[in-house]
């Protein structure tokens, strides 16, 4: 190969002259180098590009190739090789660059990994034999045509297809469960038809094996069972798809609740939300249905929420954040579990123990206490959200225990809420707004709990609205859930987008809703909100909060009130004086800096490029001037080397062009 020949034919240049065989070698080895590698790493830097040692070793291969094609004609004809040194050079960068950018285009940098490829051979193949049997259940349950983006036939009733949406969910497992719980909760995007049908998924399975648990334990708390525990119940007192519960007692005689996650969940978990977040991404790009619904925003959301379900820490947390939030109000309507810390990890959770019965298998004989008891859970829920910021997400009537005396005590905080003061303040607003019907103040509350498209016509949405309130909110008319309805609906078609937030706030409500009917038949939670919402604006308005209030926005002014008299001194005499002036710096903002300093650079480039082109084509069309060779003119050499420099430089520009800034 020439560029080896290059590196002897140095080696053995230098020996014939009397050099030592170590410096021969040294410099045919030094010469080697030089054109082969240097060309490409020079290549890489000049563009700005990723590679690695082996695109860099291949890109210097190819470029010295073509540099050894074109110019070993030259070189056997001149049998000199210094002057033609720096053309091989320049004509194997070229090569390199052009084989980079080329790699760069069709293969990007870490799209193939050969290694990650063998490591996660197994995974893949478990993958896509999940994917298959989740689409072989769907197929089953007539639900195939809908994962191919065809809409729903016309003789195809919603019910039937919400049962058979229901029933493939069911089959499919815990994450698609989870799934079908979380979406009957949405009634904003939904029918009702398809809520009420999802809202009977359960999440019940059989214990995992004592061994498994056993050994789950082992690992989590770091110790032998019997070191932590005095007794431990083996057989659970409820087991569900992500973690089982067992009753224990603590060596100090405390009885406690133990909440395991039963074995292999994590993996399996993972493995199906890849497989949800692919099919939200086909659905969404398939059909219209799919867009419109946000199915790859409700997928991510999801998955960071079932993440969240999985580590106890964060249920610990949460549960600690309710607790101390209650505490601090002086509340104690409604119990919640005491955390044992020391003994809680990742995969364990340890309580103290809470007697009753989940509303889901009782409740109360008295109607009364029923009623008592539904008004308490709503006004609980409304406080943690209004007052506290962070309250319970999913109080079904499986996480509601009703105790010995009456009262009740929440449950499984792995999905917890958290909502800002601003959104609060929103979420009043909204209440109030609805409470007083009045469709300005309605208009200006959505707008703050939702993303609106810059697009968005205000008028229009302000008298559909007023519409609304009309239908819903005038004198004589009761709230019903017809009046969500058509609100979530009127949301949708003004393609407001709800905060996730706020939309956890809607779906604990929803939650609380079927659970309060339980309790107490024909309970009105709408306009037991509506109240609520009043005596919070009475609060509010009462001297106490007025003076609280003022107190804070006084404090919080303090500092800019103290600061005001020498600012208005001092603009008065810069006014007097006639040195009053406005300052406005262009491209204060570094990124605005970049992208301009970016920008310039490219055109300069190009400018330079283009000027060595022409000088280049100016010296190759020179006749003349001094020798190099015998065959090669010195304007000729500085006329190659120039183009092949411009063609470098414009190669570069070009490249970094078409890549987007950052």
């Amino acid at each position: 190969m020439l560029f080896v020949a290059v590196g002897a034919a140095a080696g053995v240049r230098v020996l014939l002259n009397g050099g030592m065989w170590i410096t021969g070698v040294l410099v045919g080895a030094l010469v080697f180098l030089l054109v082969m590698v240097a060309p490409a790493v020079v290549g890489r830097r000049l563009l700005g590009v990723r590679a690695g040692a082996v695109r860099v070793g291949a890109a210097g291969v190819c470029g010295l190739s073509v540099s050894a094609a074109l110019l070993a004609p030259r070189l056997e004809e001149s049998g000199q090789l210094a002057p033609l040194l720096s053309l091989m050079v320049g004509v194997a960068m070229l090569g390199a660059m052009v084989v980079l950018v080329t790699l760069d285009v069709l293969v990007p940098v870490g799209a193939v990994r050969p290694l990650g490829w063998v490591q996660s051979a197994r995974a893949r193949i478990g993958r896509a034999r999940r994917y298959s049997a989740v689409v072989r259940i769907a197929t089953r349950h007539g639900l195939g045509p809908y994962l191919r983006g065809r809409r729903r036939a016309p003789g195809v009733r919603h019910e039937l297809l919400a049962r058979e949406l229901r029933q493939a969910l069911q089959a499919g497992g815990t994450t698609f469960v989870k799934l079908g719980q979380l979406m009957s909760t949405r009634r904003d995007l939904l029918p009702e038809v398809y809520v009420e049908e999802l809202s009977l998924l359960q999440d019940q399975v059989p214990p995992a094996p004592w061994s498994q648990v056993e050994a789950q334990l082992r690992e989590g708390l770091g110790a032998p069972v019997g070191d932590v525990f005095a007794s431990f119940e083996r057989v659970p007192l409820a087991a569900a798809s992500i973690a089982q519960v067992h009753a224990a007692v603590l060596h100090d005689g405390t009885e406690v609740i133990v909440k395991v996650q039963r074995p292999g969940i994590p993996e399996l978990v993972e493995r199906d939300l890849d497989i949800v977040g692919r099919l939200a991404a086909v659905l969404s790009d398939r059909t219209a249905w799919g867009r419109g619904l946000g199915l790859n925003e409700l997928a991510q959301g999801f998955a960071v929420a079932l993440r969240e379900e999985l580590d106890f820490r964060v249920e610990a947390r949460n549960m600690t954040a309710v607790r101390r939030a209650a505490e601090a109000r002086g509340d104690s309507r409604v119990a919640v579990p005491v955390l044992y810390g020391q003994f809680s990890t990742e995969r364990v959770l340890v309580m103290s123990r809470v007697e009753g019965a989940s509303l889901g298998k009782a409740v109360p004989d008295d109607r009364h206490h029923g009623t008592r008891l539904a008004q308490t859970l709503l006004t609980t829920l409304l406080d943690q959200i209004m007052l506290d910021g962070v309250f319970h997400a999913d109080p079904h009537p499986g996480n509601i225990l009703l105790q010995p005396d009456g009262t009740a005590a929440l449950l499984d905080f792995g999905s917890v809420g958290r909502i800002d003061p601003s959104l609060r303040e929103a979420m009043g607003g909204l209440f109030l707004a609805v409470d007083r019907g009045d469709p300005l103040a309605l208009r200006e509350a959505l707008l703050e709990i939702t993303d609106r498209p810059e697009d968005i016509d205000e008028q229009r949405l302000l008298r559909a609205l007023g519409q609304f309130s009309a239908r819903h909110l005038g004198h004589g008319s009761a709230p019903d859930v017809e009046m969500f309805g058509d609100l979530f609906r009127l949301v949708a078609d003004f393609r407001l987008a709800v905060l996730p937030e706020i939309a956890a706030v809607f779906r604990a409500l929803a939650t609380l809703e079927g659970t309060l009917v339980r309790l107490s038949p024909g309970f009105n939670m709408l306009e037991a909100s509506r109240t609520y919402a009043s005596a919070r604006l009475v609060d509010r308005l009462g001297p106490r909060s007025v003076r609280d209030t003022a107190r804070d926005e006084l404090i919080a002014l303090l500092p800019v009130l103290r600061r005001l008299p020498r600012r208005l001194d001092r603009l008065g005499g810069a006014l007097e004086e006639g040195r009053l002036g406005v300052n406005v710096r262009l491209f204060a903002d570094a990124r605005d800096r970049r992208v301009v300093g970016e920008l310039v650079g490219r055109v300069v480039h190009a400018f330079v490029g283009i000027f060595l082109g022409f000088a280049g084509l100016e010296l190759l069309g020179m006749k003349g001037g001094p020798r190099v060779s015998e065959n090669l003119g010195l304007y000729g050499l500085m006329g190659c080397n120039l183009l092949l420099l411009s063609a470098a430089i414009v190669l570069r520009t070009v490249f970094v062009t078409s890549r987007p800034m950052e």
